[in-house]
């Protein structure tokens, strides 16, 4: 019979936190999963230390790479192994807590018409009560005109499985892939935020997030970005597309005048290279910018918050009131 949730665990040399992540995992009060972990061709005792736990529990099964795929090529491997209904992302240095999968899979399973949601690591969403169904045009209108969507990483995300192969996985595209996904999928799809502080994530000088590699891999993302804010696809009406487009031109103009303050303009010149923004471009758009933190939030027919059916919890976990858009 398959398990109810795939857990999927990548991993390259995380021997100093890798028995945390698993035993995170293990604690959870949501007990029907499998936990898949795919080392992709550690040098130090990473698959030693995850076999160990193998051994002890059934529902943990380890994968070896034959050759090193990189981060985003391995997080989609992961995804191709795994039998449950949906999919939960967790590094292999973080750690979920053991309410983590309780809150999360029965309130996406409560919304059928949402392909994946999105939880922050530290702190709530803003704007209302959650869980929130939100349409492409909400996750566009919270991201580029209220306080920001499209920086969670894939720890945030909870997936329907034929969901995830249904948008073809995360893009290769290094570091910023996670983000460059969520611009192509929010566009196309509906999702849902449900509540915060259901993991830990975990910073230290390991990670690929803080290397030069990646600060460049940023600065080409952001053309992408700019590239979807001027797609016939873009979600937004005629005048919030006209305040997003300032919003992001503020920060990314805000940025270079930054570095050229302080005599980086090598850096300077290669941000204003890979915007995308052109010098018609940026007379145009280049306003201070106005956020308002009611942005991309669900509302009732009569203007109210909507209030969440708390009832997904109970035994019968019987269909949300609000699961449909």
């Amino acid at each position: 019979m398959s398990p109810r949730v795939s857990v999927l665990m990548t991993a390259y040399n995380r021997e100093a936190f890798i028995a945390d992540a698993i035993e995170s995992v293990m604690a959870q009060t949501f007990t029907d999963f499998e936990l898949i972990i795919v080392d992709d061709c550690s040098s130090d005792r990473t698959v030693d230390i995850a076999r160990s736990y193998a051994a002890k529990d059934k529902r943990i099964r380890v994968e070896v790479n034959e050759q090193n795929l990189g981060q985003f090529a391995n997080r989609n491997y992961a995804a191709s192994l795994a039998r449950g209904e949906f999919l939960k992302f967790h590094d292999s240095d973080d750690l979920l807590y053991p309410h983590c999968l309780q809150i999360t899979i029965p309130l996406l399973a409560a919304y059928p018409t949402a392909a994946f949601s999105l939880s922050p690591g530290a702190k709530d969403w803003t704007g209302g009560p959650y869980p929130m169904l939100l349409t492409p045009r909400m996750s566009y209108q919270r991201e580029f005109l209220g306080m920001g969507l499209f920086h969670v990483g894939p720890a945030c995300t909870t997936f329907r499985a034929d969901a995830f192969q249904r948008l073809g996985g995360y893009p290769c595209k290094g570091v910023p892939s996670d983000t460059l996904f969520l611009i192509s999928a929010c566009m196309r799809e509906n999702i849902l935020l449900v509540p915060g502080g259901v993991y830990w994530y975990r910073c230290h000088p390991g990670q690929e997030l803080v290397s030069e590699k990646a600060e460049l891999e940023y600065f080409h993302a952001q053309r992408e970005v700019w590239r979807a804010l001027n797609s016939p696809n873009c979600p937004l009406e005629k005048s919030e597309l006209e305040q997003a487009r300032k919003n992001w031109s503020w920060l990314r103009g805000k940025e270079i005048l930054t570095d050229v303050s302080h005599g980086r303009f090598r850096k300077a010149l290669l941000r204003l290279t890979c915007s995308g923004i052109s010098v018609r471009e940026w007379i145009r758009y280049f306003r201070r910018q106005v956020r308002d933190v009611q942005a991309g939030t669900p509302r009732a027919d009569n203007g109210g918050f909507i209030i969440p059916d708390w009832s997904v919890f109970s035994e019968e976990h019987p269909p949300s009131r609000n699961a449909q858009l």
